[in-house]
């Protein structure tokens, strides 16, 4: 890449903005359906569980100010990375505390950095955002760094299955996302990326066989999975995408337990891993 372009996105460094919401109930229910989650535990006061706050703090623009994938047009508070494809590559989460759900809280969001990086396809651009969810007393409740990454559309290459499979998890579950999940995780978190809805555009403009399961959706299927395994309360969550599953794919939820750590993976149905996690317990 250019390096005046890479120079140019770098401005965006220490871009910020804030927004209020309240934690609600009644959107935690929604995705509690979504997910299979235990309704009787989505009520005021009850913790929000791990990586949820990411259907509140909503940002809703008009439709011209979308850009082409339906996301937000590029060069507001992300900067204009001149690559067409845009995913969640992965993320790094603190929870301080506990979100009691029914509370109002503030979340404050800082780009950290732009990274150029050469795969094997070409070009690379990761973007890395920094999100704290405060109190309106100013306590600190969840701090993360989500990293963004950027690309030329190009082919889709699942990825290859391992020369030799990974030992099955002490905890293992299954499960296979529909075009309703999708449509409703999409509604939840207002995400108008069109690769998990518009079956045309993935295949014609992002060079995907299908719809992409939402990253995520899949980083918060294993964080619920962590407490499932462990009995414990997620208080730190790692997590890094390295393939997309597709609409129709079956995955594989594993678990193990190191310490006071769980170890996770979700594995689709050639062994192949689509995303990698850990989760440290209190």
């Amino acid at each position: 890449m250019d390096t005046v372009v890479l120079d140019h996105l770098r401005t965006w460094i220490g871009n910020s903005r804030s927004d209020e919401d309240v934690i609600s109930v009644r959107q935690a229910r929604l995705m509690a359906a979504t997910v299979d989650y235990a309704p009787e535990e989505i009520r005021d006061g009850k913790p929000l569980p791990p990586l949820w706050h990411w259907i509140y703090f909503l940002e809703g623009l008009p439709t011209d100010a979308l850009g082409r994938d339906g996301h937000p047009a590029r060069g507001g508070f992300l900067p204009p990375v001149p690559l067409s494809n845009r995913m969640w590559a992965g993320g790094r989460v603190s929870f301080l505390r506990a979100i009691p759900l029914g509370i109002t809280m503030r979340k404050v969001s800082r780009i950290l950095g732009v990274e150029h990086k050469q795969g094997r396809a070409g070009d690379l651009v990761f973007v890395t955002v920094e999100h704290e969810l405060i109190s309106l007393s100013g306590e600190v409740y969840v701090r993360e760094e989500h990293d963004i990454v950027y690309k030329a559309a190009t082919p889709f290459a699942p990825a290859p299955p391992p020369t030799c499979r990974e030992p099955a998890g002490r905890w293992m579950s299954t499960c296979t996302p529909t075009s309703t999940t999708l449509f409703r995780y999409s509604a939840l978190t207002f995400n108008g990326h069109r690769i998990h809805y518009d079956s045309d555009y993935c295949r014609e403009v992002e060079g995907y066989p299908n719809l992409v399961i939402h990253g995520p959706l899949n980083a918060t299927l294993l964080a619920n999975f962590a407490e499932q395994a462990s009995g414990g309360r997620v208080r730190e969550f790692h997590y890094r995408g390295l393939s997309p599953a597709i609409l129709g794919e079956t995955m594989t939820l594993h678990a193990d337990l190191r310490g006071a750590s769980v170890v996770l993976r979700i594995e689709l149905a050639s062994g192949a891993v689509c995303m990698r996690a850990e989760a440290q317990i209190g």
